[in-house]
């Protein structure tokens, strides 16, 4: 029997790096909320054609971190109000689940706690936001549900700009990431799926709140 007529896929290439080199500033802060985006620097800064720039923002814009307008050009995400009220209700709903379900399987904490333990090490807000993800992201991998893994991760993102935004200005963050995250670990390691969904939705509850202060 022949092999199917089907064409083999692309590379990942030039524009996947792209939009990682672009993503990867834009959740360093180095890239503020608003700045446009304009494929003739970027393409030169990156050593990059403009068509390979192009499909990354594309990809950048799937994942909510830009926003393209024609005529308007390309620019990264301001979380509006509403944007800020819909990740808050979405994401409070996917950590209580994530965080009941990983007390309830009583599984390894051992990558969870690595996590706090660089968090006491970070000097930076940009380094504490980033491994405030990678907490989350250790706390969805011990749930061993893989349909929620990928809720989380297609709103990953966003979440990060969300954080990013809820700690600018704000020097009480670095005194509180690291005992607020040890706390969750905690409640983790008793087993019990009712008082780790409350942690969770206190713990976020209080990032809400200070984002919505500042507006």
């Amino acid at each position: 029997m022949p092999p199917p007529a089907v064409r083999p896929v692309a590379r990942r290439g030039v524009a996947g790096e792209a939009a990682d080199r672009i993503r990867d500033a834009i959740l360093a802060g180095e890239l503020a909320a608003g700045t446009a985006l304009k494929e003739v620097e970027l393409a030169s800064v990156l050593g990059v054609s403009r068509g390979s720039v192009r499909e990354g923002l594309v990809v950048l814009e799937s994942e909510g971190l830009v926003v393209s307008e024609w005529h308007r050009g390309t620019w990264v995400r301001e979380l509006t109000p509403e944007d800020v009220d819909e990740l808050y209700t979405l994401r409070t709903s996917l950590d209580v689940l994530a965080m009941r379900t990983a007390a309830a399987k009583a599984s390894d904490l051992g990558p969870i706690d690595e996590v706090v333990r660089a968090m006491k090490d970070a000097r930076t807000d940009a380094e504490r936001v980033a491994l405030d993800m990678r907490f989350h992201d250790a706390v969805y991998a011990a749930t061993g549900h893989r349909r929620l893994r990928e809720a989380w991760r297609a709103i990953r993102c966003q979440v990060h700009l969300f954080l990013l935004a809820r700690v600018a200005d704000d020097p009480s963050y670095q005194d509180i990431v690291v005992p607020e995250h040890a706390g969750l670990a905690a409640v983790l390691r008793t087993g019990d799926p009712a008082a780790a969904g409350c942690a969770a939705e206190e713990h976020l509850r209080g990032s809400y709140v200070k984002l919505v202060e500042k507006r």
